[in-house]
């Protein structure tokens, strides 16, 4: 036990993982010699470890009447034009308003292979990121669209605004991405990381900003957030990642743009394409007019 990280330690103790150990950890329900312990802990052979019985807060996907933005919809397949501040799926502690919720009340059928509260989800965005994503109606075309997307043969674009100027009109950003050591509920750019590559094309360049096209080859959580802000050019507007001053609480500048993929029935390549919303555009007409 000497030198071992709580969470790791708890996980370890109770057979689980560490995501539920840490759950454990912050919701007080393990005590390192009678204090509430820390995730990030170290404890030594002379500590004691008190764990308490943890029932986690079950999660339920209920329909909910939220309007949706579908771009395209057969038997098989829907691609929703997700808004900013939507969640994907219910979690603990957001259980309602999500995408999720307002699938299941527009339609009758989806994939149930990620289960109750994933039905028909193949792949995520960030809730303050705007933009596609494709939903499977079943589990066979789920299947086929996860594979796809393994093997990297979907076709997936971004926007994204960032500070400074970047001289270079492209450029690929290979850097392996894991959870922050200072702040687990981050994720940053270090040893031991996921391998991630993210490319870019300069779209516009304003006095203070540039506008992206970004291209991920790799799906880590936050990738395009924690890459640019890693050499230096952050998205504007990113409350997590920025480190700049917040223009207003629309999120991160960030939109998925473009979305390509086989049909799982006809094995078309069909391509979709939305702007960006609202609260995306008159950010970067602050920066094109050189009002920051």
């Amino acid at each position: 036990m000497e030198n071992k990280r709580l969470d790791i330690f708890v996980a370890e103790k109770q057979n689980c993982t560490r995501s539920r150990a840490s759950k454990m950890i912050t919701g007080g329900y393990v005590f390192v010699n009678g204090k509430k312990g820390k995730n990030s802990q170290i404890i030594k052979e002379e500590d004691n470890v008190e764990i308490k019985e943890y029932h986690e807060e079950e999660i339920k996907a209920v329909p909910e009447n939220i309007p949706l933005d579908i771009i395209y919809e057969d038997d098989d397949v829907i691609v929703v034009n997700k808004p900013k501040h939507m969640v994907v799926h219910p979690a603990v502690g957001n259980v309602h308003g999500t995408l999720v919720n307002a699938l299941l009340y527009h339609f009758k059928g989806l994939s149930d292979l990620n289960g109750s509260i994933r039905p028909g989800i193949v792949h995520r965005i960030d809730a303050d990121t705007s933009g596609l994503l494709m939903v499977a109606k079943n589990n066979e075309a789920h299947e086929f669209l996860s594979k796809q997307l393994e093997e990297k043969k979907t076709h997936r674009k971004y926007i994204a605004l960032v500070h400074g100027v970047i001289t270079h009109d492209t450029g690929t950003i290979d850097a392996p991405i894991g959870r922050d050591e200072h702040d687990r509920k981050k994720m940053a750019v270090c040893e031991g990381g996921k391998h991630a590559v993210t490319h870019f094309k300069v779209l516009e360049r304003y006095s203070s900003a540039t506008l992206l096209e970004l291209k991920l080859e790799t799906g880590r959580t936050h990738q395009i957030r924690v890459h640019l802000n890693y050499i230096g050019h952050p998205i504007v507007n990113d409350p997590v990642y920025g480190r700049r001053k917040i223009i207003d609480d629309s999120g991160q500048c960030l939109h998925a743009k473009e979305l390509g993929f086989i049909h799982p029935k006809t094995k078309e390549f069909l391509t979709f394409s939305v702007d960006p919303p609202k609260e995306f555009i008159k950010i970067v007409e602050i920066y094109k007019n050189g009002n920051l």
